[in-house]
């Protein structure tokens, strides 16, 4: 495979998120930011007819996941002319309470003028981060708004082709984004940014590049913490507490009609990164220094959106652009080797659950299959949901909850 002069960053991240119970979905790709669902409660060979469906609700527009904490189910949407924050009993979708403010987004292709990030929950507060660049801290008891960041204005961010878009990685004391700013209080660039949890304060900043559509992830290695954000322009990698830049990897397509919007997979020492638009994907080793690429190459997995999975040596994933129709992929991690593809699959997201694949559709179809490089074997499948699926799902105490443009549903995929 020849090496690329850009790819995108997928990183899988191993270290915990701590105050995360067992049972929750506290974040986006859960609760270790990898799309791996750790307990064994859950069942996925259900019935022709599909999981019985607890309960459903009457949704705004978005393609934010929802996540679950405590037992609290948060969404993030908009209503009307408001980004609107909602929190709800995540077994019976009972209200709790709610909280929005104004927003003027409006979507130059059409597709859709909702949030796309997905909130972020950590020790008792809720981290919002809207279209237009509105980062809000609330708390999860009350609703409260503790807190209120316009990073557009205050960073000069740039609205990009699809509006602002990054789910927060709360990590120690600070919220990360990728801002995308051209500007700071004391002038240079504000592509990375971190701000205090408690009162949105300014920790650091870092880089001036432009925000791709990717969230940061943090993984430990060689004993020691690192945030690995795929910005626009590349990978960067960081110290948390004070956002020194570790190392930049250049990775991006030629085109510039082109996101970054899978997040970087770190498994040990290893990263593996991937984007579509004619950019393919490429594996790093990362020794606390500088990384050296393993692999690279266009033929493997390029992932237009969904972040891939990883399982004992191999990575599960959407390879190809959702508007040409998706291939679904096994690859072996340390060679790029595609083990097998269904091609013309579609595209959707897919998250692990031991050793098997819960994938969300893009029709709205719910598969599980079997985690292994020896092919693809479809286990079960339902029709959930509606034909234009973009957010991730969550599974929290074995309770699987998935929304459409229209529609959120919780389904019972507990053990009997």
């Amino acid at each position: 495979m020849h090496l690329l002069r850009s790819t995108l960053a997928v990183v899988v991240v191993l270290g915990a998120m701590s105050g995360a119970r067992g049972g929750d979905w506290p974040q986006f790709l859960g609760p270790t930011r990898n799309d791996v669902y750790a307990a064994n409660d859950v069942a996925l060979d259900w019935p022709a007819a599909g999981p019985k469906v607890l309960w459903e609700k009457k949704l705004g527009a978005g393609w934010s996941a929802p996540v679950v904490a405590g037992g609290k189910l948060i969404l993030f949407h908009r209503v009307g002319d408001k980004e609107t924050v909602e929190c709800l009993e995540a077994a019976t979708g009972k209200p709790v309470w709610s909280g929005d403010y104004e927003t003027q987004y409006r979507d130059d292709f059409g597709f859709d003028e909702g949030p796309r990030g997905t909130p972020a929950v950590m020790d008792g507060s809720v981290y919002t981060f809207g279209a237009e660049g509105m980062l809000s801290s609330w708390d999860l008891k009350t609703g409260k708004r503790n807190w209120s960041i316009d990073t557009k204005k205050q960073f000069n961010a740039d609205k990009g082709f699809f509006g602002m878009v990054c789910s927060p990685l709360v990590e120690g004391d600070a919220v990360i984004l990728n801002v995308g700013g051209t500007t700071g209080k004391r002038g240079g660039g504000t592509g990375i940014a971190a701000f205090d949890k408690t009162n949105g304060n300014v920790l650091w900043r870092a880089t001036e590049d432009e925000a791709g559509y990717s969230s940061p992830v943090a993984a430990t290695i060689g004993g020691k913490r690192y945030v690995f954000a795929l910005t626009r322009a590349g990978l960067v990698a960081l110290e948390p507490k004070t956002g020194k830049v570790i190392f930049e990897f250049p990775f991006r397509s030629r085109s510039h009609a082109s996101v970054n919007a899978a997040s970087p997979v770190v498994v040990d020492d290893l990263i593996f990164l991937s984007a579509s638009y004619g950019t393919g994907a490429a594996l790093l080793k990362f020794d606390g220094d500088k990384p050296q690429t393993v692999w690279s190459g266009e033929e493997s997995l390029s992932s237009h959106y969904a972040t891939p999975v990883y399982r004992e040596g191999y990575l599960y994933g959407f390879d190809g652009r959702q508007e040409q129709g998706c291939n679904f992929r096994c690859i072996e991690m340390k060679t790029g080797k595609v083990m097998w593809s269904e091609n013309g699959f579609g595209a959707g997201t897919v998250m692990r659950v031991g050793a098997e694949l819960l994938i969300l559709h893009e029709r709205g179809e719910l598969i599980s299959a079997a985690a292994s490089p020896e092919g693809f074997k479809v286990k079960a499948k339902a029709q959930i949901l509606g034909a234009e699926v973009r957010a991730y799902g969550a599974l929290a105490d074995g309770l699987y909850f998935a929304r459409d443009r229209e529609k959120l549903v919780c389904l019972d995929l507990r053990k009997r």
